[in-house]
């Protein structure tokens, strides 16, 4: 597996990301274009929503997928950091902060954490900061 590391550390699936929301979005255009030139009737209604539908449930998916995956990455952080220093994560970090401080090695982490509440440092920066990146292959 390649070495992960800021700038190859989102992750994609083609499948999803690309193929299945081109294909809603296909589905969304024809619907309306079925609309505007057969107008208003029972199945061109019915062919906008279920469009609609789709695209809804294609965020929602990655919405709840992602909020959840989230929770986990601070319970997670929360236990490596009493691990780490011996008391619970500094409750002035954001959510995002706390993300972002996974993939920092064990070695930085109680630095660029002080680091990150004093600058008030967004997640990228961060991301950028670490010198020593620590993987997360398994994130949705």
């Amino acid at each position: 597996m390649k070495q992960q590391n800021f700038r190859n550390h989102p992750r994609f699936v083609p499948g999803f990301h690309f193929l299945t929301s081109a294909l809603i979005l296909t589905a969304l255009v024809i619907a309306i274009i079925l609309m505007v030139s057969n107008g208003i009737s029972l199945l061109t209604v019915f062919s906008l929503l279920a469009a609609i539908s789709l695209l809804l449930m294609f965020f929602f998916t990655r919405q709840f997928a992602t909020g959840n995956q989230d929770r986990i990455i601070r319970l997670e952080e929360s236990l490596r950091v009493l691990r780490l220093t011996g008391k619970l994560p500094d409750e002035r970090l954001t959510r995002a902060q706390q993300i972002a401080l996974r993939f920092a090695d064990d070695s930085e982490y109680p630095a660029l954490s002080e680091k990150a509440i004093e600058q008030n440092l967004s997640a990228t920066d961060i991301k950028k900061a670490i010198q020593q990146w620590k993987a997360d292959h398994h994130r949705i």
